[in-house]
């Protein structure tokens, strides 16, 4: 019997699902890891083959490699992971959560939504600015 070559088509454990909540963390395995992560990357960088040639650009791992990190076959790498995790904010806040650094993950958001905020009064400064320069 020989196998394919575009890959695997079995699994060591089937119907493995997102974890809801954070009282599953405690109990993820590596199986349960994979489709984390899996189920972050196709959130942040979709199901296309536009998503498997950006996540190859940003890692330098190969097309089957990252199918198989989609499909949560597979989970990356340390190296992977980290080149993941710089050029993804999903990714960073499922290794913050999976890792239970609550008090990190809460301070990201919170410095997120400050720079949303510094953001928008920016736009409504600049909307104040062209509405005075009309009216004069």
């Amino acid at each position: 019997m020989s196998f394919h070559k575009k890959g695997r088509n079995f699994r060591t454990k089937t119907g493995i699902t997102f974890p809801i909540s954070s009282d599953n963390i405690a109990e993820l395995d590596v199986d349960d890891f994979s489709s984390v992560i899996s189920e972050t990357l196709r959130v942040a960088f979709g199901e296309k083959s536009a998503a498997v040639k950006s996540l190859m650009r940003i890692t330098g791992a190969n097309d089957r490699t990252v199918k198989n990190w989609l499909q949560g076959k597979n989970a990356p790498n340390g190296e992977n992971l980290v080149e993941l995790v710089r050029h993804s904010d999903e990714v960073l806040e499922a290794f913050l959560w999976m890792s239970q650094r609550d008090e990190i993950l809460a301070m990201k958001k919170l410095m997120n939504a400050r720079d949303t905020l510094i953001e928008m009064i920016g736009l409504i400064d600049q909307l104040i600015n062209s509405d005075l320069d009309e009216s004069d």
